[in-house]
């Protein structure tokens, strides 16, 4: 692990076979398909995180809230307000990129990333169409698809001087770029303040950035349309 870790912070290194998240300076956490899950039987009780600082490992230590696993795919249940959070404390003030491979479980599948400290911290599904963001106790701010529905996607979100940008499927949806400005808090997959709006559906991967580019985003949607 030593040895992975201190490979992995060689960030201007390009590495055989392309891009990886970690060649990214601006990396704050990497959640990676099928790496660093620890199970209880088949269910997910640690997810670490992949980043070279290796700061922000996800884990649930109550077995009943423990989502499942199976080839890669943590399958989260709102009926068992199933989760995973981190001791630390992920903070974005300024430009960030959020990269997820997902799929919710019915139209309004709720929260995939918040806060479980903080109140009004989150990104969540609140229709079939619609993503809502809150930070620093903002009241809803809307991230609409063009067309079509959420479904077996991924998605990136993108804050460019506090603008935000919704792309599903590698697409970005112009029809809603809200501006949201202040500092948005992270220490939780699948559920918000206080220990509510459990996420339904399954999650694949997760990527957190301390940035936003073109380069970025395109690289994170040529990854995730590979898993």
């Amino acid at each position: 692990m030593l040895a992975l870790k201190l490979g992995l912070s060689l960030v201007s290194t390009p590495r055989l076979g392309g891009w990886s998240p970690d060649d990214e300076t601006s990396l704050v956490a990497w959640y990676q398909n099928q790496v660093g899950i620890t199970l209880n039987g088949s269910d997910v009780s640690a997810w670490a995180d992949s980043a070279p600082d290796g700061l922000y490992d996800m884990v649930q230590a109550t077995a009943t809230e423990q989502p499942a696993y199976s080839a890669g795919v943590l399958t989260f249940a709102t009926a068992n307000d199933e989760n995973l959070q981190t001791a630390g404390q992920i903070s974005l003030s300024s430009n960030f990129t959020i990269g997820i491979k997902i799929n919710p479980a019915v139209a309004a599948a709720k929260t995939f990333l918040g806060d479980n400290s903080t109140t009004k911290e989150l990104f969540k599904f609140s229709s079939a169409t619609r993503i809502v963001v809150k930070i620093d106790l903002s009241g809803a701010t809307n991230l609409d698809l063009d067309s079509g529905t959420f479904g077996d996607d991924y998605l990136v979100i993108t804050r460019v001087s506090n603008v935000l940008t919704l792309w599903k499927n590698g697409v970005a949806q112009t029809g809603t770029t809200p501006t949201l400005a202040g500092t948005a808090d992270i220490d939780a997959i699948g559920i918000r303040n206080p220990s509510a709006d459990t996420f339904d559906g399954t999650i694949e991967e997760i990527q957190i950035y301390s940035s936003s580019s073109a380069d970025l985003t395109a690289n994170i949607n040529d990854r995730l349309s590979t898993l």
